[in-house]
């Protein structure tokens, strides 16, 4: 006996024992009403018999080629996705074990589409990272030491460890989300505050016209991280000495908008609409190579999450506006 055989006997077994119920009971109401004809109650039960053999011998062969695929261990994805079904049950069997397949292809593309983003992503961060390893080597080489500039390539580092950090935290974001009310210019001051060497170095200065009481719903670190990186972009980009980084928020109705204005080189219009793709670095990447192409990316991952609308607008040589609604 095959194991597709077995299978189906077993599967079918309590209805057969059904069936010689049924048949024993209705003989039982027979003779309970007085017809004792032996010929009679041996030709009944033999027509069951044939008729229960023969529907489940029609069965039988129409799921034959559906029960050997589903005994036999699959060798290959195309043996289990071959459809050999004849009966409405196990035609909608075989099409839920390919809705399952689809969705097992694209949980694996989108591991693998991270895996690679997290290896690429990586590789380029360890590459910006020896740039400041690099010089702090150098610095240690002279006979005086320059603490400025050994602060300026460690702030540089925290920088870079920071965005690594949050980037892998990204990936388990519900589980560090914590939505309060956030007074947005305590916010931003501590921000500026906690990146003052930044601002003094390049020599711009940030300007903030936000209220005292100016509260939004949202995860005060994760958009302290958000803040940081528009304002760092903004310092970065702004190659002229003396230009102010402006950081307003505006209330319209039921929404917020915090603005953060600088006075730098701007965005082309070519490269505008994938600044927050990752790995991307455009024009402005390249000219000064400190550029991983994520900090966008993560600062927009992070909005989404966090139910933040993100806008960028750019002119060449004016500036850059980003902005946050809440």
């Amino acid at each position: 006996m095959n194991a597709g055989l077995k299978l189906f006997i077993i599967e079918h077994l309590s209805y057969i024992i059904f069936q010689v119920f049924v048949v024993l009971f209705v003989l039982m109401l027979y003779w309970l009403e007085g017809f004792r004809d032996f010929d009679t109650a041996i030709y009944s039960i033999i027509m069951s018999v044939i008729l229960t053999a023969s529907f489940l011998t029609i069965r039988y062969m129409l799921r034959r080629r559906y029960l050997k695929k589903i005994m036999e261990l699959p060798k290959r994805m195309d043996d289990a996705l071959q459809k050999d079904a004849k009966t409405p049950e196990y035609y909608q069997t075989e099409s839920y074990i390919h809705e399952l397949y689809k969705l097992y292809q694209r949980e694996v593309q989108a591991l693998y589409a991270i895996k690679v983003r997290q290896y690429k992503f990586i590789n380029q961060w360890i590459h910006q990272m020896k740039t400041p390893v690099s010089v702090l080597e150098l610095l240690l080489q002279e006979d005086t030491l320059d603490k400025r500039s050994v602060q300026e390539e460690v702030d540089r580092l925290k920088r870079g460890l920071e965005m690594v950090l949050m980037n892998a935290r990204l990936e388990n974001f519900q589980e560090d989300l914590q939505v309060e009310q956030v007074n947005l210019k305590q916010l931003v001051t501590s921000t500026i505050n906690g990146n003052k060497r930044l601002f003094i170095t390049n020599r711009v200065f940030p300007e903030v016209k936000i209220e005292e009481e100016l509260v939004v719903m949202s995860d005060s670190k994760w958009l302290e991280f958000v803040v940081i990186q528009f304002i760092t972009n903004a310092v970065k980009y702004t190659f002229e000495n003396d230009k102010k980084i402006l950081i307003e928020a505006i209330h319209n109705g039921e929404t917020v908008e915090l603005r953060i204005k600088d006075e730098g080189i701007g965005i082309p219009k070519s490269d505008l609409s994938r600044v927050t793709k990752p790995f991307f670095t455009g024009e402005n990447g390249r000219k000064t190579g400190e550029s991983t192409g994520m900090g966008l990316y993560i600062a927009q991952e992070i909005c989404e999450k966090l139910g933040h609308e993100l806008l960028i607008e750019s002119e060449i040589n004016v500036g850059t506006t980003i902005k946050i609604i809440f």
